[in-house]
């Protein structure tokens, strides 16, 4: 793992003396002796607790690749093992063994690491730089989480990496043809071409071309879910509006989970960079936003379940609504908030769908940026969304075809608008539309055909990536039956979503049924920006609060 100086201390802090003793207040269980070599934690074990170092030192391994391991550090007295995968209760990516003079060690399972950091505010501090930097850095090394072989680019392999980047899950992909590695491993399981991609788990088990749900199983990205419990809050949706949900409620002591279909961060996950919201004067990255918020619930304890779909929503008739999902399992909660956003809508053309995956993305992350460097593409859309991934996009490329169907000025944000003026490798084709699409639909997209609405005029275009950023439709057809919605399908709420004379008892964010939320895209005029959703979301929590309290 390399580490810049500057960065060592905060990755492997040391507690004070005065911190360990404030520390052993929280801790799980007794100190534990272990012996030199002596297994302290492995791959792969689930719930495994940190461990605070007392005495002796504690050796740390990542796998590196198929077939090695590689010494990470070594932990000394006053240091803490761990990293993101132990506040959230998955399986270890690491493996740690008591040193050459063994070591007495504190442990710290899930709940009493949470009130560690919690109840001491400079402990915590370190314990989460430290959690997010180590996962940081297992990320940009690869190899410590799953490893994926096959054929770089291909759709497979590029849904998976963008799932497990999207995740923020460490892992490696290695080409089944040129890398010796993963071409023994292939021949040893007899694994035919048309069989790959395998995803190798940090477990050793090995999944021939997983679903996103099968790798999140295997890697337990999806927790185990007790549909005994009746949770205060259940949120759908793990983009911004969800997310800050969870923080503020789990912050106040409510029983929350969230549940998303995909991977947190909902469409801004996706930005490359949102440079107008509150606070980052450089700018962030949609999935670091994301991923800090993720971070911010799990210290308070919330659950956050995914890639979980809810399939049906059943309103409340012993006093809990329930949620049914994708597995055959149901959720009960007190209150739901539904965060669920928008979809991007696809173009009416033939057989666009064919090619989602070999060449239409609706997404525009690292994973999608890397194959299409250097060559010629489109981008179809002229909102924020789309701005900012003209903006990722365009110095990466030889030539950025834009399509819009309205003036930008009219539908994006100044500063984007001006950003995009200044590109000299982008070509706006302004009050045009994609009229068709063309290719092997076996395999990837190699055209498309631009209409001038106005004229008429058509233009052959040469590519074989375009991105998707056009309207955007309620992701809420599982419910749609019980409540309100207006002429768009959004979700009504407040007064206008009454079904009677509680008019004025109804709260601005609750739907036509009680105890039922709707925040975010995903609402009848919303104000489809980040920061809004964000401030949907931890306003809906006073009314969760008022709600809860009518039904006690």
């Amino acid at each position: 793992m390399a580490i810049s100086n500057n960065r060592a201390e905060q990755m492997f802090p040391v507690l004070s003396a005065s911190q360990m003793i404030s520390a052993r207040r929280f801790a799980s269980g007794e100190p534990r002796h272990f012996y030199a070599g002596e297994m302290v934690v492995d791959f792969g074990e689930k719930d495994a607790p940190v461990w605070l170092v007392l005495e002796g030192s504690l050796d740390v391994f990542r796998h590196d690749g198929l077939a090695h391991e590689l010494n990470v550090v070594t932990y000394s007295s006053g240091q803490f093992t761990g990293e993101v995968s132990q506040l959230a209760g998955r399986p270890s990516l690491l493996r740690g063994v008591a040193g050459a003079e063994g070591c007495i060690a504190l442990p710290y399972d899930g709940s009493h690491l949470r009130a560690l950091v919690i109840g001491s505010a400079d402990i915590g501090e370190l314990v989460m730089r430290a959690f997010i930097l180590r996962r940081v850095a297992l990320i940009d090394n690869g190899g410590a989480g799953s490893i994926l072989i096959g054929t770089p680019g291909s759709p497979a392999i590029t849904r998976l990496q963008g799932f497990l980047t999207r995740s923020g899950y460490p892992h490696l992909v290695l080409d089944a043809s040129a890398d010796e590695s993963g071409r023994d491993l292939v021949k040893k399981l007899g694994i035919s071409a048309n069989e790959l991609p395998i995803m190798v788990c940090p477990s050793g088990n090995v999944l021939n071309n997983p679903s996103n749900q099968e790798a999140a199983l295997c890697l337990g990205i999806t927790p185990d879910i007790n549909t005994d419990v009746v949770y205060d809050v259940a949120v759908v949706g793990a983009g911004p509006a969800g997310l800050a949900t969870s923080v503020y409620a789990a912050s106040e002591g409510l029983k929350v989970i969230v549940l998303d279909e995909r991977a947190v961060g909902g469409q801004a996950g996706a930005s490359a960079r949102i440079e107008n919201y509150l606070g980052f004067p450089t700018g962030i990255s949609g999935q670091a936003l994301a991923g800090r918020a993720f971070n911010q619930a799990l210290k308070f304890g919330a659950e956050i379940a995914l890639p979980i779909e809810v399939r049906k929503f059943v309103p409340a008739s012993d006093g809990y609504h329930s949620l049914e999902l994708d597995d055959g399992r149901s959720v009960r909660a007190k209150t739901v908030v539904i965060a669920s956003g928008a979809r991007y809508r696809r173009p009416a053309v033939a057989d666009i769908d064919k090619f989602e995956g070999s060449g239409i993305s609706y997404w525009a992350t690292s994973v999608e940026a890397r194959l299409c460097q250097g060559e010629e593409i489109a981008l179809v859309g002229g909102g924020n969304s789309a701005g900012q991934a003209v903006a990722y996009l365009a110095p990466q490329v030889k030539k950025l075809h834009l399509v819009a169907r309205r003036p930008l000025e009219e539908t994006m944000s100044q500063y984007l608008v001006d950003r995009i003026g200044q590109l000299p490798n982008v070509e706006i084709h302004m009050g045009c539309e994609i009229d068709a699409v063309s290719g092997d639909t076996r395999s990837e997209l190699s055209g498309a055909v631009v209409r001038n609405n106005a004229t008429g005029e058509k233009r052959d275009l040469e590519l074989r990536h375009m991105f998707l950023f056009i309207g955007a439709d309620p992701n809420a057809a599982w419910l749609v039956e019980h409540v309100k919605r207006d002429r768009s399908g959004f979700i009504v709420t407040g007064p206008d979503a009454s079904r009677g004379s509680d008019a004025d008892m109804r709260s601005s964010l609750e739907t036509s049924l009680r105890n039922l939320f709707a925040i975010g895209d995903v609402r009848s005029g919303s104000t489809k920006r980040v920061a809004a959703a964000v401030g949907e979301g931890a306003a809906v929590v006073a009314q969760i609060h008022a709600a809860l309290r009518a039904s006690a």
